[in-house]
């Protein structure tokens, strides 16, 4: 099996590891329905589509 020819430092390894951790999704109150979405992305409310508190109209999601 390869060993590695030198000793990998503390601080070498830390910085390859400085992006291995989870991050939890920002979330928001809608101003018009009141329910908890993900920011800057669009989600349904008792079948109807909403986005920056507005509601969508079918053929804006269509195109």
């Amino acid at each position: 099996m390869a060993h590695p020819k030198r000793k990998i430092s503390k601080t070498r390894r830390d910085k390859r590891r400085t992006h291995d951790n989870a991050v939890v999704p920002t979330l928001s109150k809608c101003p018009t329905t009141g329910t908890i979405h993900r920011r800057h992305t669009a989600y349904e409310v008792e079948g109807e589509l909403y986005y920056n508190g507005k509601k969508f109209t079918e053929k804006a999601v269509e195109a």
